[in-house]
């Protein structure tokens, strides 16, 4: 009698030991997920103040306002440096961990080759028109770029026929809502004559990172996590570089020549090196820690708490561009900051039912 008393004892205590080990591990997951977002804020801050230092002020006083070479090449040549900087730090992690045979097997498989082409529409497409748009109309898009989780649910709806259900389609409704906001405050005067085509191209990029998310989920599911972000990471610094760029070259009339010319400018002007260096570091730990985070908590609450790049944003570029280097024009008007607020609370009922957290508390 006292031996079984004893072993349902031990059961109990090996049963509540496990708990809180899930517990903490979940919660250090979410914790994991939001330092992704404030990484990810800390790396659109410097990517930004990049542009403020050395050549880059020489080419917006020198290069025509409006101008192609000064709305979409140098932000695509920003987005490129970036992201070459940030496969850089994540190659030297996966070398460190002795996983580069790994990321080199790896590239010729089909999840590799599935990472690959996901890379592709939501770096060189999406990382550009993302820091193209940050370029004309400032941290405003920011809250429009985080719609991509409300996009992957109905991009995932169409491709795999995921139902969205009534919580889904109320997210995405509120999502909607928070953009409406930032129409109206572009009618209100207080953004400038670049928003409206700023805000339709964070749109793009929205999409863009929306079908990257469904589309590498199968890759990412067979790939290990650093390797997957190596993956990206350096699909995407030479898609900009060679691809992109070329593309918006051809496109605007100016010569390759011309466009080259201004690559290898800022890869040896070492005042905004500096600043792309930090930016691409930022970009690396805010990707690789979503993912990690994501493992540790679900995909579903690591999401949403990725989506609160949001805030961190225009936050973290208020601060480092506006406060500590002294430029004007990065505080957001009251309205910009309640549409991010609505559309954090779009994106988190899509991904996470908040009635859990309640039933979650009655079961403790």
């Amino acid at each position: 009698m006292t031996n079984s008393m004893t072993a349902t004892q031990d059961r109990s205590l090996a049963i509540e030991k496990k708990k809180r080990l899930e517990q903490g591990f979940f919660k250090k997951g979410i914790a994991i997920a939001l330092f992704s977002g404030i990484a990810y804020g800390l790396y659109s801050a410097f990517v930004v103040a990049a542009q403020t230092q050395g050549i880059w002020v020489d080419w917006s006083t020198a290069l025509p306002a409006g101008g192609f070479m000064l709305v979409f090449i140098l932000p695509t040549l920003a987005s490129a440096i970036n992201d070459s900087c940030s496969a850089l730090w994540a190659l030297a992690a996966t070398i460190k961990q002795g996983k580069l045979p790994d990321f080199i097997a790896t590239l010729g498989t089909k999840p590799g080759l599935i990472m690959v082409a996901a890379a592709m529409v939501g770096g060189p497409i999406g990382s550009a028109a993302y820091i193209i748009a940050l370029s004309m109309a400032g941290t405003i898009v920011t809250p429009v770029a985080a719609l991509c989780p409300a996009i992957g649910s109905i991009i995932s709806r169409v491709l795999y026929k995921q139902k969205l259900g009534a919580r889904g389609v109320t997210g995405i409704l509120i999502c909607m809502l928070g953009s409406g906001l930032i129409g109206v405050s572009s009618l209100t005067g207080d953004l400038g004559a670049n928003a409206v085509p700023g805000i339709c191209l964070a749109l793009v990029c929205a999409l863009a990172w929306g079908i990257e998310g469904c589309v590498a989920g199968y890759g990412t599911s067979m790939i290990d996590s650093q390797v997957g972000i190596t993956i990206r990471q350096c699909t995407s610094g030479l898609g900009n570089l060679l691809i992109i760029l070329p593309l918006l070259t051809v496109a605007s009339g100016n010569s390759l020549a011309e466009t080259y010319s201004c690559v290898a400018g800022a890869f040896t002007n070492l005042p905004s090196l500096a600043f792309f260096i930090v930016s691409g570091m930022f970009a690396y730990l805010s990707y690789m820690n979503w993912y990690r985070g994501n493992s540790m908590c679900g995909t579903a609450l690591g999401m949403a708490c990725n989506g609160t790049y949001a805030f961190f944003v225009p936050l973290c570029t208020w601060i480092i561009v506006g406060l500590f280097m002294g430029f004007d024009g990065y505080a957001l008007p009251a309205i910009a900051w309640i549409a991010a607020v609505v559309m954090v609370i779009g994106v988190t009922v899509i991904a996470v039912n908040p009635l859990d957290f309640f039933r979650k508390e009655k079961a403790a």
